[in-house]
């Protein structure tokens, strides 16, 4: 009987035989033969051969798989323990917020309690009478920021800075204003500072300043800030390279700004000088190296108009 020879890609396959061989030697059990039975040979002619992989199919080995991906997962795990910290944080703070509120420790129970500093002429009056609605109250449940526009409200107050110092006690710094000049409104003199602001002369202040006139007080404080801005100029123009012309004015006039008037005394008598609206130092000169020689000419004068150069127009005194 022939072999058969089976190809698959070129490949001879051949048959393999199974050799079972007995224990015992029974024949019955040994379908091929018994143990001392020796095999045949062509049984033996057979070569085992190499099995081709695609014939056995691997079996697939099931992977579980979560419902998220893995780093997806551990992103949540972070942002939850995150959100846990801020939650214990954020009840904290409400504890000790709800604790600082109601404590009878944070209780500003005097006047006494409240440090000022930095005033040199609003009296510590004036500031506590801004406070006054807060003895015995809470230092957390003061509106701190009310009470700073309260202050800034007082002529004398540029700024003011408020402070809770724990457990129940407020202090006030206060920046108070300059003055620049004086500013005659109606029949009174007061104090003006560069910002336009108009001020009671304190008790025993000592200020030499010009007087600043054609206020009336009424004006808004925009108009009188553009007019202390001329009058700040002029004085910077006639004190510069030493000068210090600025010491002989006794009224400087800015409420026209093209005609800044200043009025000069000395013992001989005031001369009103028309300086036009700037070139304030060199007009100025022009009537400091001329005046003995118009007073010669004239007993008394009136004015002097130096705003058209070269020209110079001397108003005579009438008697």
């Amino acid at each position: 009987m022939a072999r058969k020879v089976y190809s698959e890609d070129g490949l001879a396959l051949r048959p393999r035989a199974l050799l079972l061989r007995g224990e015992g030697g029974d024949a019955e059990d040994n379908p091929v033969g018994g143990a001392n039975e020796p095999l045949d040979a062509r049984l033996l002619d057979l070569e085992p051969e190499q099995e081709s992989p695609f014939l056995r199919v691997q079996k697939r080995v099931p992977v579980r798989r979560g419902p998220l991906p893995r780093k997806t997962a551990i992103r949540l795990e972070w942002a939850l323990a995150v959100l846990a910290v801020l939650v214990l944080v954020g009840a904290a703070a409400v504890g000790v917020e709800q604790y600082g509120r109601h404590s009878w420790r944070f209780c500003l129970d005097a006047s006494g309690r409240i440090q000022l500093s930095g005033n040199h002429h609003v009296s510590r009056a004036q500031v506590l009478e801004v406070f006054g609605a807060d003895i015995s109250r809470n230092v957390f449940s003061i509106p701190l920021d009310d009470r700073k526009r309260q202050l800034e409200q007082i002529p004398w107050v540029e700024s003011a800075t408020i402070m809770r110092l724990l457990p129940n006690r407020l202090r006030v710094e206060l920046r108070e204003r300059q003055p620049a000049a004086f500013v005659q409104v109606g029949d009174q003199v007061k104090l003006i500072d560069a910002a336009g602001v108009i001020m009671d002369a304190p008790p025993g202040a000592n200020y030499s300043f010009p007087v600043l006139v054609g206020f009336t007080g009424a004006e808004p404080l925009s108009v009188r800030a553009a007019r202390m801005e001329i009058y700040r100029s002029l004085v910077r123009e006639l004190d510069s390279g030493g000068t210090n012309y600025s010491r002989d004015l006794s009224e400087v006039d800015p409420t026209d700004p093209a005609d800044v008037k200043v009025t000069v005394a000395d013992p001989q008598g005031e001369v009103l000088i028309h300086l036009g609206p700037s070139h304030f130092l060199d007009r100025y000169g022009v009537f400091v190296s001329h005046i003995r020689e118009w007073r010669q000419r004239y007993q008394k004068i009136d004015s002097v108009d130096l705003r058209y150069d070269p020209q110079v127009i001397v108003t005579p005194k009438k008697d």
